[in-house]
């Protein structure tokens, strides 16, 4: 029990605790038992073989699936039952494997929705558009010019996100995500169809973010990138944790390995 008078710091506990989750799909147990901590500050990645249980385990933290079993708190508060876009405004923003952005809108306006978990105006004010209202407006303008300009794409900002590169496309939605001032930002494979450069650039942006004051928790199959990158890693396989610790030591555990069967770690 702790001790009365002496309560426990919030800098001394994980940012996120996951706690033993399981998530079933009929017979299928898509995570079982899982756990992890997140410390503040950290970028985490999270690895593992293709049907490993990666994208179901971001799923169940930002509340698009429901856990079968377990818990999840973030920031002190428990998330279970807790909607995505109450999840989002907790703190946690996340992009996506297959990439989900509004293809018909432009760049700028893109990252503009990702204003709306932090804005105030209501109906009635989108109605009546006081100052206070077109001020917010403003501000919301403002703010989505400064993060495509921090992701490096404002150039595109008045291009339709359909007729964005592949790879700006992805800065496109890292770039919504921070639009909601997340705490921690979830990425779910931001590198995907880039080639070199543009995995380094990524890199340098993720580490930018990082220094920012946001924690990262990434997936992604470059293994290299994640080893250069993540101060941590755990590795999921089948549904379950196999490894996790600093990324020179999970990329020697034996276990992790024989899951990739040496060639991703080759």
């Amino acid at each position: 029990m702790q001790a009365q008078g002496n309560p426990v710091s919030l800098a001394d506990t994980p940012l996120l605790a996951a706690r033993l989750l399981g998530k079933r799909f009929g017979g299928l147990a898509a995570l079982e038992g899982v756990s992890l901590d997140v410390q503040r500050g950290e970028i985490f990645g999270l690895i593992g073989p293709n049907g490993a249980g990666k994208t179901t385990l971001f799923n169940v933290l930002t509340g698009l699936y429901p856990p079968d079993a377990g818990d999840c708190v973030f920031d002190g508060e428990r998330l279970a039952g807790m909607k995505p876009y109450r999840i989002a405004a907790r703190g946690i923003a996340r992009t996506f494997q297959n990439i989900r952005l509004f293809a018909n809108m432009s760049a700028l306006e893109n990252v503009m929705v990702g204003r709306h978990a932090r804005t105030r105006a209501g109906v009635v004010g989108a109605v009546l558009r006081g100052a206070a209202t077109r001020a917010e407006e403003r501000a919301i303008v403002q703010r989505a010019w400064e993060l495509l300009d921090y992701v490096g794409i404002a150039a595109h900002a008045a291009q339709p996100a359909f007729g964005l590169a592949y790879g700006d496309q992805r800065r496109l939605e890292i770039a919504r995500a921070l639009a909601t001032e997340p705490k921690l930002l979830a990425l779910d494979e931001p590198a995907a169809g880039m080639n070199a450069t543009e995995r380094a650039e990524l890199a340098r942006l993720l580490a930018r973010i990082r220094a920012s004051g946001v924690t990262l928790l990434l997936i992604e199959h470059d293994v290299r990138l994640v080893m250069g990158l993540c101060d941590r890693v755990a590795v999921l396989d089948y549904g379950r944790k196999i490894a996790q610790g600093e990324p020179a030591a999970v990329q020697r555990d034996p276990a992790v390995i024989e899951a990739y069967l040496g060639g991703a770690l080759a």
